[in-house]
């Protein structure tokens, strides 16, 4: 299959890149990469499509984006945070489903936090958003086209890079099965999450 993974160029996307290029032609995309893309602009997803042509499988290693204080933030940087990561993957399944064949899919990225904390309101909204958007938009996907989304934990990697505990984390490369797993596989309207075991579908 030809594959286009979006940030690619990140821990996670170049892990996900790794991985599903075992088995597939993988073509990446990023926000500074040779394809570029930004999820926010719905032109540049336009741009993007035009750019690689037919493609069997999309996926978004969407980065989870930084703690935003839900006091003391302005309305832009909020509405920004929503934007890139919500919003941004909402346009690409628009956009993307129109452009899959039958037997194709879209995997989206969310997110987990063990529990609330300062900060992490938006995150929280967002990864919800994403799920429950996955979960009702997959009734509409066109015949034989899947549409799931991946709910990592923290990336180990990503622990490391802020100078924090790894302990919690998981290897970016554990985490890249779950996308191998949405790509191949035959869920549909599906979180996949892996940590504490074999991935689950919820």
């Amino acid at each position: 299959m030809k594959v286009l993974v979006i940030g690619a160029t990140g821990t996670l996307g170049r892990a996900v890149c790794a991985a599903l290029a075992v088995r597939h032609d993988v073509v990446g995309a990023s926000r500074g990469g040779p394809i570029k893309v930004d999820l926010a602009d719905a032109a540049s997803v336009d741009r993007l499509f035009e750019e690689v042509g037919p493609v069997d499988a999309v996926v978004a290693c969407a980065a989870s984006g930084a703690m935003t204080p839900l006091s003391g933030t302005s309305d832009a940087d909020f509405w920004n945070g929503l934007q890139g990561k919500l919003v941004g993957q909402v346009n690409l399944v628009r956009r993307a489903l129109a452009h899959l064949p039958r037997g194709g899919s879209v995997t989206l990225t969310s997110g987990r936090f063990a529990e609330p904390v300062p900060g992490s309101a938006l995150g929280h909204l967002v990864n919800a958003g994403l799920e429950a958007f996955v979960h009702a938009a997959a009734i509409e996907s066109p015949p034989g086209v899947r549409l799931n989304v991946v709910s990592p934990g923290w990336i180990r990697e990503t622990l490391l890079g802020l100078g924090m505990d790894p302990a919690d984390g998981t290897p970016a490369a554990e985490v890249a099965r779950l996308y191998v797993e949405a790509v191949e596989g035959d869920a549909h309207g599906r979180t996949l999450t892996g940590r504490g075991g074999p991935a689950a579908a919820r």
